[in-house]
């Protein structure tokens, strides 16, 4: 047997992560945990292990970066909501229940800081601004899912069904970072069952 059919080959070398990948995942945190306003530049590029050229050269701006969050956010938000209705194909009453079950329980735990994009819309409050309007659209997108998901429920009036969801669904999110676990948001999807049956009765 020849030396070289003995020498086993290495695995290859896992590849760095990209520098705007850490900036992202850094910020992520940081933004959720902190608010965006309260993070700067400069702890952003220390706790990622980048340069401030590297974090310039992928974002434009900080206001940039923080649009890049939030659509993040919103990703992982759609993602759970179409878990949630995975569990339940065809049942669009046990879609919705699922995923306010699982939001009371994590507006319920310890270190809850609510909506990284409602916080967005009131840190930003000018429409204007990168973050404010990407967390606009999202909401934009969550009240007509509501309405559809009310429609196949068979509310007498989807639209007042799905806004009465929404102002619970937001509500949960305040609550839970004043109250916490002993707090009302740990009842939302009991709630909601309430809504939802006055909306079907008649």
């Amino acid at each position: 047997m020849s030396r070289r059919s003995r020498t086993r080959e290495a695995p290859p070398a896992e590849a760095p992560r990209r520098a705007a990948d850490r900036i992202r995942d850094t910020a992520f945190e940081l933004f959720y945990r902190e608010g965006i306003r309260a993070i700067g530049v400069e702890e952003i590029v220390n706790r990622a292990g980048v340069t401030k050229p590297s974090l310039y050269r992928a974002f434009e701006s900080k206001d940039e970066l923080a649009a890049a969050y939030l659509r993040d956010y919103d990703q992982r938000f759609r993602q759970r909501f179409e878990e949630s209705a995975a569990s339940h194909p065809g049942d669009p009453r046990g879609q919705l229940l699922a995923y306010l079950e699982g939001l009371a329980s994590r507006a319920s735990s310890d270190g809850y800081r609510g909506c990284g994009l409602t916080n967005a819309v009131i840190e930003y409050p000018d429409p204007t601004h990168p973050a404010h309007r990407v967390a606009v659209e999202s909401k934009r997108a969550l009240r007509e899912r509501l309405r559809h998901l009310s429609e196949a429920i068979g509310a007498r009036d989807p639209v007042a069904l799905a806004d009465g969801l929404l102002l619970l669904i937001e509500g949960s999110y305040v609550s839970g970072q004043t109250f916490g676990e002993d707090g009302p948001a740990r009842i939302l999807a009991r709630a909601a069952r309430c809504l939802i049956d006055a909306s079907l009765e008649g």
